[in-house]
């Protein structure tokens, strides 16, 4: 935010108990980590730090000057000794002596290899020059909202010496690169006492010769300008004031989960997407505002900002006065094509010769009034940090817009930046994604030992995971697990009765909102009960009947509804038993709600595959360890039916297999990935048995 007054003050974080005994390398990295832990100071990602320290040379011996900078593509605020990349600075300095100009200045990246110390595979940044020539030991460049807010108005350069006067300077709009850092180093010698420059449109630097010092010099710069700001904005609407109210909490997720499946549709054309909510308060008063609509016509200004972003967001006709989802949902096919034609016209007007080819054309935020933000990307983490960079562009437009004219950067500016070959070099160099990268499922029976290795097959393959359970506290010990292992972005739950209507609806628009949508159902929650049928009570027969059969109804009929939404088809999984093909003594009620789930799955893969849908069906047998159903009175029974004990069941289980192997929860959950990914793209309606063997349970 750039008001100061609805934020506390940057806090110096430094600890010379901490610092002490630190090489300068270290102190980088500890500055860095600071710097990077407020996102007031800079964005995910963006940014960087340096430090130019003496080494030895691992070939002479000598001394030698050594220039540590961020890597290319690093996070200062996670980023480890091992994302720093390390140039010899005399080598850096002759690079000048090659430079051709303007026209030939993306050559000079393909140089800085040659000039690496030590043999860091770490890759060197665009901005490298940018820290090389500033003839300052420590070197920050940060994105704070405050600062970008300056350099992205029509004055900026008179804004930046009314607030800093001759302590910051200020140079124009420059792409980063060979060029800007010729700039830079050509505003230090003529400005030695300057502590730092505002970049348009682009960001601050600062430096000293003193880690410590360039540490508290870049919070007192950014601390200053955000003082600045509270003051002459203090009791000014925000934004031309407000032009729409916000709906109630819950109604803005019910909006929400209406509108992302339906987007998630129609931008999944070339990969699947994830999409995020957003209706923070910063958001609903931008989204709510008289002036939202021309600002977010103009585009973002940062860099940072509009390669996340895009340059400008989708406006989605939408009245919280009078809210009609119906009539927002119909308009939408015609908005998000005129988006796409808008966005290949911009590609058309300003591609060169050799610019890259098109890439995705649809919006990555789409702002809805009186509802909030949503944005969608290839990935959780993408779609979140996407909403992230776009608050940052709103604060920097109410900020710029509070004092001045807000001014997004020329369309070819902005242009030669997304499609810059270096970007292109940078996105081609990514790693493949994996088999179910953008794909959303639902898991239900999560907490069991069988639901839970499904959903860590799923993510380690790349989805996104919602767990559903009746067990309280073992959903959540589970989820903590994976959370921890994969990453709480692309882990959540649902405490979910399969049999309650309403609580299965309410999961499914929950996971609407979490990730966009869903692709893939695993159909898992289950109970087992075990008596002869003269002693099979009607509550234990109706209780199987409801969980087993009834619950996989209401679970897949949802699901069903949200993938016709999305219209980029589904996978559909039953996790059933052997027993739903092979009777078995005293488990009536238990065998025949299998046999049900069976013959649903049929059903449904008739229903389903027009749409796209595939429903294929896995059945285990034995499934002990883990497995909760195996953990009360189901296992005494078993063990009873066939005079064995219960130490002795698990081998007796083993032992009548044709291929006398136990089935664990890892090999379930194999099928059910195999079920749910485009390996089985060309099946539905099958029945896969992971039961090592039983002739009674062959499908023919």
């Amino acid at each position: 935010m750039t008001d100061a007054n609805a934020q506390p003050r940057l806090e110096n974080k430094w600890d010379d108990n901490t610092a002490a005994g630190m090489t300068q390398p270290e102190l980088l990295l500890y500055r860095s980590n600071l710097l990077g832990s407020d996102k007031r100071i800079t964005n995910y990602g963006g940014g960087n730090t340096s430090c130019k320290v003496m080494q030895g040379d691992p070939l002479t011996g000598d001394q030698v000057e050594v220039l540590w900078v961020k890597g290319s593509g690093g996070d200062v605020g996670s980023i480890k000794m091992d994302g720093f990349a390390t140039l010899y600075m005399d080598k850096l300095r002759a690079l000048k002596g090659l430079y051709r100009g303007l026209e030939h200045e993306d050559e000079m990246v393909g140089y800085l290899p040659h000039a690496t110390f030590n043999l860091n595979t770490r890759a060197a940044s665009i901005d490298t020059p940018l820290h090389a020539y500033v003839p300052r030991k420590h070197v920050d460049h940060m994105h704070p909202d405050a600062i970008i807010a300056i350099a992205a108005s029509v004055n900026s350069k008179e804004l930046t010496q009314e607030i800093f006067g001759d302590d910051i300077g200020w140079l124009p709009w420059k792409k980063p690169g060979f060029e800007l850092g010729l700039w830079l180093g050509d505003f230090c010698e003529k400005n030695p006492d300057a502590k730092g420059v505002v970049l348009e449109s682009h960001g601050l630097f600062t430096w000293d010769d003193d880690a410590k010092a360039c540490y508290a010099l870049t919070l007192e710069i950014i601390q200053k300008a955000m003082d600045w700001f509270g003051a002459q904005t203090s009791g000014k609407p925000a934004f031309g004031g407000e032009k729409h109210t916000a709906l109630p909490a819950a109604d803005r997720r019910s909006v929400a989960a209406r509108l992302m499946p339906a987007i998630r549709g129609m931008v999944s054309g070339q990969q699947h997407m994830v999409g995020h909510f957003d209706d923070s308060d910063a958001v609903l008063k931008f989204v709510n505002a008289n002036d939202m609509e021309p600002l977010a016509a103009l585009g973002t200004s940062c860099p940072d900002h509009f390669l996340r972003t895009k340059i400008r967001p989708l406006v989605v006709d939408f009245d919280p006065a009078r809210p009609d989802v119906d009539a927002t949902l119909a308009g939408l096919p015609e908005a998000v094509a005129a988006y796409r034609e808008d966005y290949k016209a911009y590609y058309d007007r300003c591609k060169h010769a050799d610019s890259p080819a098109l890439r995705d054309p649809n919006a990555v935020v789409y702002l809805v009034p009186g509802v909030g933000m949503i944005t969608f990307a290839k990935d959780k983490a993408t779609a979140r940090i996407s909403a992230e960079f776009y608050i940052n562009a709103i604060n920097v437009m109410r900020g710029a817009s509070a004092v001045s004219t807000y001014q997004g950067l020329p369309e070819q500016e902005a242009f030669d930046i997304e499609y810059w070959l270096l970007e292109e070099a940078k996105l081609q160099r990514m790693p493949q994604p994996k088999a179910l990268a953008g794909r959303i499922a639902l898991v239900t029976g999560g907490a069991g030992g069988i639901g839970s290795a499904i959903a860590e097959r799923y993510l380690r393959e790349g989805a996104c995971v919602m767990l559903a359970d009746i067990d309280e506290a073992a959903l959540a010990e589970t989820v903590s697990g994976l959370s921890a292992k994969f990453g709480p972005d692309v882990v959540r739950s649902t405490l979910m009765n399969v049999t309650d209507e309403a609580a299965v609806t309410q999961a499914y628009a929950d996971m609407a909102v979490a990730f966009g949508g869903v692709d893939i159902l695993v159909s898992n929650a289950g109970i087992a009960s075990s008596a002869p049928v003269e002693d099979t009570s009607l509550e234990m027969w109706n209780r199987n009947m409801a969980i087993l059969s009834t619950g996989y109804f209401l679970v897949s009929r949802e699901a069903f509804k949200v993938m016709r939404t999305q219209d980029i088809g589904g996978a559909v999984v039953f996790v059933a038993s052997k027993n739903g093909l092979a009777a078995s003594p005293n488990a009536s009620a238990y065998c025949t709600a299998k046999a049900s789930e069976i013959h649903l799955a049929r059903c449904l893969a008739l229903e389903g595959a027009e749409a796209g849908i595939r429903v294929n069906v896995v059945n285990p047998d034995a499934v002990l360890r883990g497995s909760k159903i195996w953990s009360g009175d189901w296992l005494d029974q078993r063990a009873s039916t066939y005079g064995k004990d219960k130490d002795g069941l698990e081998e007796m289980y083993r032992q009548r297999s044709m291929l006398k192997r136990n089935v664990l929860p890892e090999d379930i959950a194999e099928a059910a990935y195999f079920l749910a990914s485009d390996l089985s793209s060309k099946s539905t309606g099958n029945i896969i048995n992971v039961d090592a063997g039983n002739v009674q349970a062959f499908t023919r």
